[in-house]
């Protein structure tokens, strides 16, 4: 039986009866006797007959038959996911991995400080063990590494921002996805008659969180962008869209010649002022306010969009393209970065799901593949373009005027 968490043994049901093979009939009796039990039973009954499932075949021109085992894991596992993700965003939201950053705790004195129930405790903790997100030495909890340094809040890579975020508003608006693919609609705050991003605005301290976010999941692409992307040919960069600058900032940090900023709405210059100013480059990097559909783009040898492009309609694509295109200079450049999809739109699961969040989000975004942005860029007039993989699911669509 090949390794994983639906077999039989993992299950706890041990009878080698429902091994033997060709019990395909009696198997489907025994499926509908156990309807009325537990449905834990039956299902581990049923994951047990999908492992021994075999179909004969024979190839063509009477080559030799061949054997297709099947198994019911990796549908078992998508379709319970959010039992993982649910458990992960409790424990970002609860603060698990900063109060463990004090030191290990028991499981009684961390449910203690994080209030829990004495009920919930040992299987939310061990759970956490399970999916790698904790470590335990004997009955001591404490952080893994990379929880350690992504999400505790107290320190400057951490990237819970953007969990906080899907916690509190995503995971209950995904529950709304099949309302969406049957209307179209998106299914956020709109749908009862609020503005999440309207209110987001005029509120410091909830905009600042936000942009922090978007800072967290813009991370791995800013260190790529600014070690990949040939920028000894050019000395100015805006960040279109650039939130708190992240992206402006690597790419400064790396590159002592380049000088720019970043182009956001206004109330967005303080968190990037402060930004930029906490990595010593005020003296070469600048905020500039506008709207990037109303104003005219500031001057620049490169423009980046980042995760900007998405949010919107294919007609509102081709005016932020066209906008750029005509701001940029001679050999300028524009640079695209997104959870690109690939051509052929099969691999990146990301990518795809995040096009569906933009459905869940907005009332037209949609992501799209590198062939598809390529296509637009030269419609709009750039003479060259390609796609480059950057970190993770991100990639950059870089066209060249």
């Amino acid at each position: 039986m090949p390794e994983g968490g639906w077999g039989m043994e993992a299950m706890g049901v041990g009878s080698r009866h429902f091994w033997t093979g060709g019990m395909l009939p009696r198997a489907r009796s025994k499926y509908y006797a156990l309807r009325r039990t537990s449905y834990t039973f039956v299902l581990a009954v049923a994951a047990a007959y999908a492992w021994r499932w075999t179909e004969s075949g024979s190839k063509s021109g009477g080559e030799a038959s061949m054997n297709i085992e099947v198994s019911p894991e990796p549908i078992m596992q998508l379709g319970l996911a959010f039992w993982g993700s649910k458990t992960l965003l409790s424990a970002v939201e609860l603060g698990v991995f900063t109060e463990l950053v004090k030191g290990p705790r028991d499981a009684d004195e961390l449910g203690s400080a994080l209030g829990l129930h004495p009920r919930s405790v040992p299987d939310f903790l061990d759970a956490l063990v399970a999916l790698g997100m904790l470590d335990r030495d004997g009955d001591q909890y404490r952080n893994t590494p990379s929880t350690d340094l992504f999400l505790d809040r107290t320190k400057p890579s951490y990237l819970g921002g953007m969990l906080e975020m899907a916690n509190a508003r995503l995971y209950s608006f995904w529950g709304s996805l099949t309302d969406g693919l049957r209307t179209g609609q998106p299914q956020n705050e709109v749908k009862t008659g609020g503005d999440f991003f309207g209110v987001l605005y005029q509120d410091p301290d909830r905009l600042t969180q936000f942009l922090h976010a978007m800072t967290g999941i813009s991370m791995g692409a800013a260190h790529a962008i600014a070690e990949k992307f040939p920028w000894k040919r050019y000395k100015t960069v805006i960040d279109i869209g650039t939130a708190e600058g992240c992206v402006p900032v690597q790419v400064a940090l790396r590159h002592d010649h380049v000088t720019g900023g970043g182009f956001d709405l206004p109330a967005v210059e303080p968190i990037f002022s402060k930004y930029v100013a906490a990595s010593g480059l005020s003296d070469r990097l600048i905020f500039h306010p506008g709207d990037f559909f109303a104003d005219a783009l500031p001057s620049a040898d490169v423009f980046i969009m980042g995760h900007i492009l998405h949010d919107w309609t294919l007609d509102e694509k081709m005016i932020l393209l066209e906008k750029a295109y005509a701001a940029l200079p001679r050999e300028g450049a524009l640079v695209v970065y997104e959870t690109i999809i690939d051509d052929d739109r099969r691999q990146n699961a990301f990518g795809l799901l995040m096009s569906l969040n933009m459905l869940i989000e907005t009332p037209g975004g949609f992501d799209y593949t590198g062939a598809d942005c390529s296509s637009w860029m030269q419609k709009v007039g750039f003479r060259e373009t390609y796609v480059e993989h950057l970190a993770g699911p991100d990639s950059m669509v870089v066209g060249i005027k």
